[in-house]
């Protein structure tokens, strides 16, 4: 790992908490962010540092599991960070959902008005051995 200089630790540190107070990031994904890009540690040497088993660090970076307060804390303290109260922020709607979705709508539109189009054309379309309909009998047909 490349080593780092302390502002750089620190900026890096100030990003993770700033995704994480934004909402954007969960506190597992903060938490293995710390432990991968701040350290380098590998979970099993990390959770020997924290004095946690592989597998608590793991339900806590994954955020299942149901960590005690004192577990977290004592993973962000060796970051010198410490739990504490902050204002929550509004939930954010999904603007990627909401596009893809758009998306999967246009695109089945496009495919229900190609199915129209093309069973309008096969039914105004002049039968082998027939004459093409005029604009008035296409009219009619309707």
């Amino acid at each position: 790992m490349n080593e780092m200089t302390g502002a750089e630790r620190k900026a890096l540190i100030d990003d993770i908490m700033a995704k994480h107070g934004a909402g954007v990031e969960t506190l597992g994904t903060c938490v293995r962010r710390l432990r991968l890009e701040v350290t380098g540690f590998d979970q099993e040497t990390f959770a020997a540092m924290c004095g946690l088993s592989t597998r608590a660090l793991y339900q806590l970076e994954s955020d299942k599991g149901n960590p005690t307060l004192k577990t977290i804390d004592g993973v962000l303290r060796k970051f010198g960070l410490q739990m504490g109260i902050v204002a929550a922020q509004p939930k954010r709607k999904s603007t990627a959902r909401f596009v893809y979705a758009k998306e999967q709508a246009s695109a089945h539109a496009h495919q229900v008005m190609d199915s129209v189009v093309t069973k309008a054309a096969t039914d105004l379309a002049p039968k082998r051995g027939t004459k093409p309909l005029s604009a008035r009998q296409i009219d009619r047909k309707k």
